[in-house]
This record gives structure tokens, C-alpha cells and sequence, in this order.
């Protein structure tokens, strides 16, 4: 009898002792850092340090989404370190503008992505045309990460989950420019390199709560379907005339 008693005082207790939300605006901060260094170490050498906008990109359209992108990150980091020094009414104003750059981005990306499919541009013995692939549905995954975001502004939880994994999409094309051979121009290793920022989320919802919240499940299970169903329709006679078809509109 003692011990049914004591059972769910012991479970409230244990719940108590959990670390909850507490640490959120650490984490979250911690992270939109982490990924603000990752792309800078991936673009250092072509744009950042080539001058921004005297680096040596191919094209104008090519220089919009390089900034929109760079935008994005830096607006990261803004709302979650708005978000810890308690400033959540900048944050959301903010918010507006960062879903009318998310906006700007999914149109950008298409037509960077065509710009670079007409050049023939790609990694190295890599068929443009099955490359053209990987950049399209990456901006498909943050578009519809970022549209539930929107929806989900005003449950905090999901929202920035949401933001988070919206924002791995893009992290490809920095992690496959790193200067290491075994990720240097190769998406498909780039892509399992950046899940490792899904990995960190998931761990650190655990370690919070007990528990994986919902958002960062959904959403990463989402990313990873996308992302690696797209390696075999990249590949298929029926992309290839697709991209072809693009290639031959778009000269």
C-alpha cells in the first residue's frame, strides 16, 4: 500500500526535476550559431571572403540567392538571440519579414537551380541533369516546413522546431562545399552530415521532456523521405526529359 501511494509522488517529482523549456533559448541560440558557422565555412572561400559581391558567381541570379540565403541565416540568429535576451515583441515584428525572405527564397531557389541545370553547372562527373534534383526539393522541403511554421506561430514549440529543421533543407550545399574530400562536392554525404543537426534536436527534446516532440518528429521524418526518395526519381528516364525539357526551354 506504501509503495502505490508513493509511486505517483515519486513520478511527479521526476517530472518536476525535468528540464522542460528552461534552456531553450540556449539551445535554440546555440544552434542558429552552429548553422551560421557551418555556412560560413562552407561559402567562406567563394563568397565571403571573395568579396560578397565581387565573388565570382556565374550569374546575377546566382548573387540574389546567395544573399537571400546569407539573410536568412543572419536573421536566425537574430530571433534567438532576440528570443533570450526576452525581446519577443521585436521577435515576432521580425517574424513578417522572415516569412516574406522565406517567400523570396522559394522563388529564388528554382531559378538558381534552373540557372545552374542550363550552365551545366554540378559537382564533378555528376549528370546535371540528375543534380538538378537535389536543389529543387530542397527548397520544396522548406517551403513546406516554413508554411506550417507560419501556421504554428503561435505555438512556440513547434514553431521554432519547425524553423530549425526548415533550415537543415538548406544546409547541403555549405556542408558539400567543406574542404574535406569525403563530403567535398558529394550532396548525398552532405544530406547525412546535416542530419546530424535533426540528431542534436531530437536528443536535446529528449533530455528536456522524455520525450521527441511532434513538430521535430514529423518534420525530420519528412526532411529524411524527401530527400532520399529523390536519389532513385533523379535518375529515372522521366526526370531526365524533365530536366531536359527545362535545359532546352531555359537557353
Amino acid at each position: 500500500m506504501a509503495t502505490t501511494v508513493a509511486s505517483p509522488t515519486t513520478s511527479a517529482k521526476s517530472s518536476l526535476d525535468l528540464p522542460g523549456c528552461r534552456y531553450d533559448h540556449l539551445f535554440f541560440s546555440g544552434m542558429a550559431w552552429l548553422m551560421l558557422a557551418t555556412v560560413f565555412i562552407g561559402f567562406a572561400r567563394t563568397y565571403y571572403l571573395a568579396g560578397v559581391f565581387r565573388a565570382p558567381l556565374p550569374s546575377l541570379i546566382i548573387h540574389l540567392h546567395g544573399a537571400a540565403f546569407s539573410c536568412w541565416i543572419l536573421l536566425l540568429v537574430t530571433q534567438t538571440s532576440l528570443v533570450s535576451a526576452g525581446r519577443v515583441d521585436i521577435h515576432r515584428r521580425l517574424g513578417i519579414a522572415g516569412f516574406l525572405l522565406g517567400c523570396l527564397m522559394i522563388v529564388l531557389g528554382p531559378m538558381a537551380a534552373t540557372d545552374s541545370l542550363i550552365r551545366g553547372a554540378g559537382p564533378a562527373g555528376r549528370d546535371a541533369q540528375f543534380f538538378y534534383i537535389i536543389p529543387l526539393t530542397d527548397i520544396l522541403i522548406f517551403a513546406a516546413l516554413i508554411f506550417f511554421a507560419f501556421r504554428a506561430r503561435s505555438n512556440p514549440p513547434a514553431h521554432k522546431r519547425l524553423i530549425l529543421v526548415a533550415t537543415t533543407a538548406l544546409l547541403i550545399a555549405a556542408v558539400a562545399r567543406f574542404p574535406f574530400d569525403f563530403v567535398h562536392r558529394k550532396a548525398p554525404v552532405a544530406a547525412l552530415f546535416t542530419y546530424v543537426f535533426l540528431i542534436i534536436l531530437a536528443a536535446y527534446d529528449y533530455w528536456s521532456t522524455r520525450k521527441i516532440h511532434r513538430a521535430t518528429l514529423w518534420a525530420s521524418a519528412y526532411l529524411i523521405f524527401v530527400q532520399q526518395i529523390r536519389l532513385p526519381i533523379g535518375k529515372t528516364a522521366a526526370w531526365h526529359a524533365f530536366a531536359a525539357w527545362v535545359q532546352s526551354h531555359g537557353r
